[in-house]
């Protein structure tokens, strides 16, 4: 800052500003709460429906979205400008009153470009003398105005950096970025610098002073766009694994470090990750060659000719908390799997290129598995990150032309394999030999493939995985729904790919819940009233009747997989039957009939439908109670109630409620019923409160196949009652129905179980049951 800069300041244009700021401030407020209630809450009630369902709802929120980021990154700017504007406004009264005050004791101040220089207001042959006998003076005035002139370039220029990390933060739209004032922010990047410069330390010089101060600020900061930016480029993208690397490397790593806060890596990782993640997120051009170069060291080893982790390796496992930027990941992810095909040959041979061996650094410490497979932690990113999961399933691993493809297989069924293209999915979930690991107790770990399976769960519902959609969660999109196709046709084809690895089935039986208007659909014999019927929003997943009873039937043989679709389909039959009570004009059987015997029939085949997939897990749950001898009836219980948390709200059953809001039973919680008929039907059943006539619990395990029947039967009958009434819409004889249709139902699902599992394995009840 220029002595004549502060000096002649003039605020008349800067306040000028600040009064427009503020102004744009209000403005944005009420803007930004008129996207929100008119615009966006109006979205989510509107009754979309084809191409406007896909995109016109969701552009809406995203626009809705914006305001609200306009008014917060104005908001902040007017706070910094506020800020500084009032510390240069101190600053020139206190240089106008320095100078008043040397003017008393007869000194002048002479500024000139870069400096400034204090002496007497004497004549040019007396000035030499009175300086020296105002030496004191003079060095006292002069120390003022510098340590003025101090103060003012370090307000100016930290306004400076603040703004500019703000508005570098995104390059289209705006920030999110919020900070109370100019000096929340500049404290944020310069705790970014420290902290960097702690991080950059050779690991043996790392106190365990250092360690805490890294732990706690990376902790209270993971979630702030300057300081998560500022961070992770100062360290930048081969710093960022040294430094991990050499935290957890017991060999480059400081033992004395690892012993007194080895307890402490677990909560290192998570916030280094988080930070991580926020900082994938900004657009400035610092971070964008941060993320090209992460991705591009990813297949080399970290120290070079000395060997070490592969990028991929480490980065992986930061990776495993935190939401990262949707193009970084899936660039790193085609790399990625660029280098999984190098080392393993397109998948023919074992990857030992990722094992864990000797005394390399243990990089993850979330959990028991090593992290040395980058898959594993890769997978745990994309559960996150929805987009980003459903592009990368949906690219392909290998091709048929590829003269390297070793996979073949008998797509036609006349005895004659031939080399088929693979996707990513289907080489993960069919055919990758997935490295062996153990913990203490040398119990396998499956880390990896769980892993999978909460990335499928997303990329298949297109919200974060272990969440539920809200009303703002779009409808399925074609890349989803045959995503979600192709899940379904390969555990047809081998039900072992999930028998084998049950944990994965409460990821399975959760995109089952979310996808029930398309599988009603599949299952109910199709008439041209089936999308009046069965409204769906989206694009509809049609894998087929065989290969969703075989699918319906093998997720239904694991604990979670059975509750997360019984819950599911209970949820979803519920709000359609109260669609339909309250639009009894929804569904025509017969243009001859009446509104209500056409909604009759519209019920009855919504309750035999229900029948049919309760049939279905029914068969699996009781094939599986067979295996085991009923040694897993706690397990069924304890998902029961496990799942309890799902009656709390409609739309957190997850069963494509927030998918398709205003569209019917894809949705119709958005639309007026939330919380009604069907959080009371979940509520009891998870609750243990729903009792059949010998007052037994209902679902009770689900064991007994009988049992099971009459269970399905009175539950959707009491839903009929329950939307009846919701809906202010009850019709006795429709109830007196609904429970025979679900019958039906049940029976049919027995019929389709032993043509489409013969030779599976099936349970006697079924064949009791003719």
């Amino acid at each position: 800052m220029e002595l004549e800069a502060l000096r002649d300041a003039n605020f008349k244009l800067i306040d000028d500003a600040l009064t427009d700021w503020s102004t744009l401030v209000g403005s944005l407020a009420e803007m930004k709460k008129d996207a929100e209630d008119n615009l966006h809450q109006g979205a989510n009630k509107a009754d979309w429906a084809g191409v406007n369902a896909k995109v016109s709802k969701e552009f809406i929120g995203k626009t809705a979205g914006e305001f609200a980021d306009a008014h917060t990154q104005a908001t902040s700017i007017y706070k910094i400008l506020n800020d500084t504007v009032g510390e240069l406004k101190d600053y020139h009264q206190q240089l106008l009153d320095a100078l008043e005050g040397g003017r008393k004791k007869n000194l002048t101040v002479i500024g000139y470009e870069g400096g400034f220089t204090v002496t007497t207001n004497a004549p040019p042959e007396a000035r030499s003398k009175m300086d020296q006998d105002n030496k004191g003076d003079i060095t006292a005035l002069r120390d003022q105005i510098q340590g003025i002139l101090n103060k003012a370039t370090e307000s100016d220029n930290s306004a400076k950096t603040v703004l500019q990390a703000i508005a570098d933060q995104s390059s289209l739209g705006f920030s999110d970025a919020s900070y109370k004032d100019r000096d929340s922010a500049a404290e944020a990047v310069k705790q970014a610098e420290e902290l960097a410069a702690l991080a950059k330390k050779d690991p043996d010089d790392l106190s365990v002073e250092d360690f805490d101060r890294l732990n706690a600020g990376l902790k209270k900061y993971a979630d702030d766009e300057l300081f998560a930016e500022r961070f992770a480029t100062v360290l930048g993208p081969k710093g960022t694994l040294e430094f991990w690397t050499g935290v957890t490397d017991p060999q480059r790593g400081n033992w004395d470090l690892g012993h007194e806060r080895l307890d402490q890596f677990d909560d290192l990782q998570r916030s280094l990750g988080m930070t991580l993640a926020t900082a994938s997120q900004s657009d400035s051009t610092a971070m964008g060659t941060w993320k090209h170069t992460m991705i591009d060291i990813g297949d080399k080893p970290l120290y070079g000719d000395r060997g070490g982790p592969m990028g991929f390796q480490v980065m992986s496992n930061l990776m495993r908390t935190g939401d990262y930027d949707d193009g970084f990941l899936r660039d790193y992810g085609t790399k990625l799997m660029e280098t999984e095909r190098k080392l393993t040959g397109n998948g023919e041979h074992r990857n030992g290129a990722w094992q864990h061996l000797g005394m390399d650094p243990n990089l993850n410490r979330i959990g028991e598995d090593s992290g040395s497979d980058p898959l594993t932690g890769y997978l745990k990113g994309l559960s996150n990150s929805p987009d980003a999961a459903t592009d990368f399933f949906n690219q392909q691993f290998v091709s048929k032309d590829d003269p390297d493809n070793p996979f073949e297989r008998d797509p036609d069924g006349n005895g004659k394999n031939s080399k088929v293209a693979l996707s990513n999915f289907q080489y993960l979930f069919e055919e990758r030999d997935w490295p062996q690991e153990s913990n203490l107790k040398g119990d396998d770990l499956h880390t990896g493939q769980n892993n999978l399976a909460l990335a499928l769960e997303a990329a298949t519902t297109g919200h974060p995985a272990g969440e539920h959609p809200t009303p703002d969660t779009p409808a399925h999109n074609a890349d989803q729904a045959r995503l979600m196709e192709s899940i379904v046709h390969s555990v047809s084809a081998d039900p072992s790919r999930l028998t084998d690895h049950g944990y994965m089935s409460d990821s399975m039986g959760q995109i089952a819940a979310e996808y029930m208007p398309d599988i009603n659909r599949e299952l109910h014999a199709g008439d041209s009233g089936e999308k009046e019927l069965f409204p769906l929003a989206g694009d509809p997943a049609a894998p087929g009747e065989k290969d969703l009873t075989r699918f319906l039937y093998t997720v239904g043989r694991n604990p979670e997989g059975y509750t997360a679709i019984n819950l599911g389909q209970h949820s979803y039959t519920t709000h359609l039957m109260q669609y339909h009570f309250e639009n009894p004009e929804a569904y025509v059987n017969d243009k001859h009939y009446t509104d209500s015997e056409n909604l009759k029939q519209g019920i009855e085949h919504a309750a035999k439908t229900a029948g049919q997939v309760e049939g279905i897990i029914a068969a699996g749950r009781a094939y599986e109670a067979e295996l085991e001898g009923g040694i897993e009836d706690a397990d069924y219980n304890s998902a029961l109630e496990k799942a309890a948390t799902w009656g709390g709200t409609a739309v957190g059953i997850g069963v494509g409620l927030g998918t398709a809001p205003m569209t019917g039973p894809g949705g119709v919680v958005a639309g007026g019923v939330a919380g009604t008929a069907a959080n009371e039907i979940i509520s009891a059943i998870t609750g243990g409160l729903m009792k059949d006539s010998s007052h037994e619990v209902i679902y009770r395990n689900g064991s007994d196949f009988e049992a099971t029947r009459n269970s399905t039967y009175q539950v959707v009958e009491e839903a009929s009652k329950k939307a009846g009434t919701a809906a202010g819409n009850r019709h006795p004889l429709i109830e007196a129905s609904v429970g025979s249709a679900a019958e039906s139902g049940f029976s049919a699902a027995g019929d389709k179980v032993r043509i489409y599992l013969e030779g599976e394995g099936i349970p006697g009840e079924l064949d009791k049951e003719g």
